[in-house]
C-alpha cells in the first residue's frame, strides 16, 4: 500500500464529499442532516485552507481519508487553539490512516503556533475515541443530549491534546 499525505486541492472536493456523505446520512458522527452540494463543500474547504492545514491521504491514486483543523472559537485569545477532524473511508479503517493524517496535521499546527487541539466525538464511537486517545488526547467533558439526529438524542465527548509547551506565544 503506497500512502501519501498531501495538502488538499479544491479538485479533491468530490472525493472528500463521497467519504463524508455517509457520515451525514447514515450515522450521528456528523451533526449535519443534509449532504451539502459540491459547490458548498468546495467553499468550505477553501475557507479552511486560508487559515488552517487541510490534508488528504492518497492510496493508489484515490483518496482514503482526510483531516483538517479549524477555528476553535471566535474571540482573539482563542487563536492559539484549533478544532481538528478526521474522516476515513470505511474501506480503509484501522490501517493507520487517521494516525498518519493527524501526526502530519499536528506538526503543521505546531509550526503555526497552535498550542492545543480539541476534538468532539459523538458517542458511542469507540474507534474514534480509541484513535484520539492513542494520539495523546484526554477527555475534558461530555455535552449530554446536545444534538438530535436519526431519532435519538446524542452526546458529544470533548477531548484535548497539547501540541507544545505553554510558553509565551510568538505573535
Amino acid at each position: 500500500m503506497d500512502m501519501t499525505i498531501r495538502p488538499v486541492v479544491l479538485a479533491d472536493a468530490g472525493e472528500l464529499l463521497d467519504i463524508y456523505a455517509p457520515y451525514i446520512t447514515d450515522t450521528c458522527v456528523s451533526f449535519e442532516t443534509q449532504v451539502p452540494g459540491i459547490e458548498e463543500f468546495t467553499d468550505r474547504i477553501n475557507n479552511i485552507i486560508n487559515n488552517y492545514p487541510y490534508l488528504v491521504c492518497e492510496i493508489d491514486d484515490g483518496i482514503a481519508g482526510y483531516a483538517y483543523a479549524s477555528r476553535h472559537r471566535e474571540r482573539a485569545a482563542y487563536r492559539y487553539s484549533a478544532d481538528v477532524s478526521v474522516y476515513i473511508s470505511p474501506a480503509y479503517h484501522r490501517q493507520g490512516i487517521g494516525n498518519a493524517l493527524y501526526t502530519t496535521l499536528f506538526d503543521l499546527l505546531r509550526e503555526r503556533n497552535i498550542y492545543t487541539v480539541y476534538a468532539g466525538i459523538t458517542l458511542p464511537n469507540d474507534a474514534s475515541v480509541g484513535l484520539h486517545k492513542s494520539l495523546g488526547f484526554t477527555e475534558i467533558g461530555v455535552y449530554r443530549n446536545v444534538g438530535y439526529k436519526l431519532g435519538k438524542w446524542c452526546d458529544v465527548l470533548w477531548l484535548e491534546k497539547p501540541l507544545k509547551e505553554y510558553d509565551k506565544p510568538k505573535e
